[in-house]
């Protein structure tokens, strides 16, 4: 059903203002209390996520105020938190530029041909490649001076 509705969304394919028609709700407070939970079980102390707010398209929980306020949920909500055992939430993406993004997974022998940024992918992986997400990853590739292996439909 949900798939049915989003392909017959209108993706913007330029930079818009404000929240964009692509924002899903509570998306990554969805995912962070799952790992949170998750966490929990298996005693990590730690919960990684690779938001990115420099440059975001406008998604309200891509921001450090969000990841702040979730760490400081955690600290309220889970019990291992509150008898004493911390659990931190990193956001190691979150101030980096997609070039610099870039750069890092090719320095970590990411095979970026592996992976799509699209908010219309098709099911065999092929990006769109004019929304917003496919042009972010497109100049984050240009900044870095590298090829994009993107496969596009």
């Amino acid at each position: 059903m949900i798939a049915q509705w989003y392909w017959c969304l209108a993706v913007p394919e330029g930079g818009t203002e404000g929240i964009p028609v692509t924002y899903v709700p509570a998306r990554n407070t969805v995912f962070l209390a799952y790992a949170l939970a998750w966490a929990e079980v298996i005693d990590a102390s730690a919960i990684y996520i690779g938001v990115n707010s420099l440059d975001y398209s406008g998604y309200p929980d891509c921001r450090p105020a969000y990841i702040n306020a979730v760490q400081n949920m955690m600290g309220l909500a889970a019990k291992k938190v509150v008898e004493g055992s911390p659990i931190f939430l990193y956001a190691p993406l979150i101030e980096k530029s997609k070039a610099d993004i870039v750069k890092t997974g090719m320095e970590l022998g990411v095979d970026c041909g592996l992976t799509v940024s699209s908010y219309q992918a098709d099911e065999e992986g092929n990006a769109y490649g004019l929304c917003d997400s496919c042009r972010l990853r497109k100049q984050g590739f240009a900044y870095a001076q590298l090829c994009d292996p993107t496969r596009c439909w």
